[in-house]
């Protein structure tokens, strides 16, 4: 659970150096958002449900997210980060797939809770990560936190 999170854009390696850069941005994206709700709901997979590769959890009422996730993405292409081609894609990933073993038991678990809400949380700052692959998996630390304003 620690390591869960969502995804606004993700920068790859980056310098030191830009981590001041990259707050400014953020909190240039956030600088007029208040907190916000979103739920837990759905989950699908990515890329298909033939071709499985990452089971996720979807968001609703997460509209904010997406403005935030495309002023980030145009705010840090004037520091050379290249633009995402796909759409924004609200989701928290929750596992990925190795093999298709038990595909046809998890096709039938993604049937059944497709539009099942798993609760809900409160949304009041976005963070820097900072992800570090170790033998247990990636381990994530926060370099730089950016809270949005209170009304």
């Amino acid at each position: 659970p620690e390591n869960v999170h969502l995804t606004l854009k993700f920068l790859g390696e980056i310098d030191e150096k830009m981590v001041d850069r990259i707050a400014g941005v953020m909190e240039k994206s956030v600088k007029d958002v208040p907190p916000f709700r979103i739920k837990f709901r759905g989950v699908g997979v990515f890329p298909s449900m033939d071709y499985m590769g990452v089971v996720w959890i979807g968001l609703k009422d997460a509209e904010k997210l997406g403005i935030i996730a495309e002023q980030l993405e145009n705010g840090l292409a004037a520091f050379g980060f290249k633009k995402e081609k796909r759409r924004f894609s609200p989701h928290v990933t929750v596992g990925r797939v190795k093999s298709p073993r038990n595909k046809n038991m998890l096709q039938n678990f993604l049937k059944e809770n497709a539009s099942k809400e798993f609760g809900e949380i409160n949304v009041k700052s976005i963070k820097l990560k900072k992800s570090v692959l170790t033998s247990k998996g990636p381990e994530y630390s926060t370099v730089k936190e950016v809270p949005f304003q209170k009304y």
